[in-house]
């Protein structure tokens, strides 16, 4: 059963929004510039066989983003003073888009070797020189939809459609993800280069019609970790696990199956 918990790290004066559900594994599932809800069905999913801890990033759906949380490399070190502030160990951390990049920055900044696995979901972060990233600024409700989706008419939002809450939220969630993750644009030019020491299995997901970040860019992506492979889902974009959730919770299931230490879990 899901429950909610707000837990406050006077030191870093941040209060983080916490959803949990399920027992076993530790897995940390971190959402992307969408929010909570697109990777609500994935951490329902994981619950059954593991222990799912889903945080809202700060700033996003109405939650308070603290002044000096500026960039990923700051929301991935609160999520490490998190986990080792519950003592918690063997954590597969699974991240979508953002919440990918989040996950690479936590992997390459474990110092204490909490995290034994990864899943990067579409994950931007990194600079591939020949596999740029779409401006998602630039494009307009139409034109994401036709980068983000497989079958883009299934799934485009007229926003003239939307209640005027919930434009408001859309509106703030991307004002938060510019300050996170604008300058220089959706990736760390230091990060590519230093995913060779992240030693922990990585599973990198990749819709084959994503064209956000694409298939190319993730296979550089998986090359660059120590331990790193890609599996492409088909009749995808840029979230396979709303587009094509059968398919990627079976390539997520085993990798939790397959990684981590069973002598660790909590």
């Amino acid at each position: 059963m899901s429950t909610n918990a707000s837990a406050m790290y006077a030191d870093l004066s941040l209060s983080l929004t916490l959803s949990e559900a399920g027992a076993g594994r530790p897995v940390l599932v971190l959402h992307g510039g969408g929010g909570p809800a697109t990777v609500a069905g994935l951490a329902q999913h994981l619950s059954r066989t593991a222990h799912t801890i889903t945080p809202v990033h700060p700033g996003w759906d109405g939650t308070r983003r603290p002044a000096w949380l500026t960039g990923i490399d700051d929301l991935a070190l609160a999520y490490l003073h998190m986990l080792r502030d519950r003592r918690l160990r063997d954590v597969l951390v699974v991240g979508s888009s953002l919440g990918g990049w989040t996950a690479a920055e936590m992997a390459a900044r474990d110092s204490e070797g909490s995290i034994t696995g990864l899943v990067l979901i579409d994950a931007v972060g990194v600079q591939v020189e020949s596999e740029h990233i779409t401006d998602f600024f630039a494009l307009d409700a139409r034109g994401v939809a036709e980068h983000s989706w497989h079958d883009p008419d299934r799934y485009y939002l007229d926003p003239a459609g939307l209640p005027a809450g919930e434009l408001a939220r859309r509106q703030a969630n991307m004002a938060t993800m510019r300050i996170l993750a604008g300058d220089p644009y959706m990736h760390d030019p230091t990060l590519l280069r230093r995913l060779g020491q992240v030693q922990v299995p990585s599973l990198l997901l990749w819709g084959e019609s994503d064209r956000i970040v694409t298939p190319a860019y993730g296979a550089a992506y998986a090359d660059a970790f120590g331990d790193g492979r890609l599996e492409v889902v088909p009749k995808a974009g840029h979230l396979p696990q709303i587009e094509q959730p059968e398919a990627t919770f079976a390539l997520i299931d085993e990798h939790l199956r397959q990684s981590g230490n069973p002598s660790d879990q909590q």
